[in-house]
């Protein structure tokens, strides 16, 4: 079993922007936890951050027959990227939303996401946990089936 796990713009960031926001983290610290969860779980992960929207795009795509699922913070592409909408789509994989911070008590143009109707669920505010308990949920989800 594999999960992709796509970071948005900006992320690479992490640590040394807006810490008050988005927490001290690195995007390397976020990424070695959920190898670690992962790991336990008996699950193979890839992670991939890219500040341009049609690298994930293509990377999205060019992984839907390796993946079992996509665990993806959208960062600013959540509130407008239909591309990115559409390449979720495509792959028909259980897709989990996380967001470091909770979007929806921030400005107001921040509470709009056109990722979250086309996923299993959102998780947001909980820092570098939105992404473990992210996780784990689409593992829950994976093996369902």
């Amino acid at each position: 079993m594999k999960v992709l796990v796509v970071h948005g713009p900006n992320l690479n960031l992490l640590g040394d922007r807006e810490t008050d926001i988005y927490g001290h983290e690195s995007l390397e610290e976020i990424d070695q936890a959920l190898k670690k969860r992962a790991k336990t779980n008996g699950i193979d992960i890839e992670c991939f951050q890219s500040n341009h929207e049609g690298d994930i795009v293509e990377t999205i795509q060019s992984k839907k027959d390796e993946v079992d699922g996509l665990l993806i913070n959208p960062a600013a592409f959540t509130h407008y990227s239909i591309a990115l909408r559409d390449a979720i789509t495509a792959t028909d994989l259980p897709v989990v939303e996380v967001h470091l911070s909770n979007i929806y008590s921030r400005e107001d143009w921040r509470s709009k996401s056109v990722i979250s109707p086309i996923a299993i669920g959102q998780i947001s505010g909980f820092g570098m946990n939105s992404y473990l308990l992210g996780l784990e949920a689409l593992i829950e989800v994976i093996k369902k089936g």
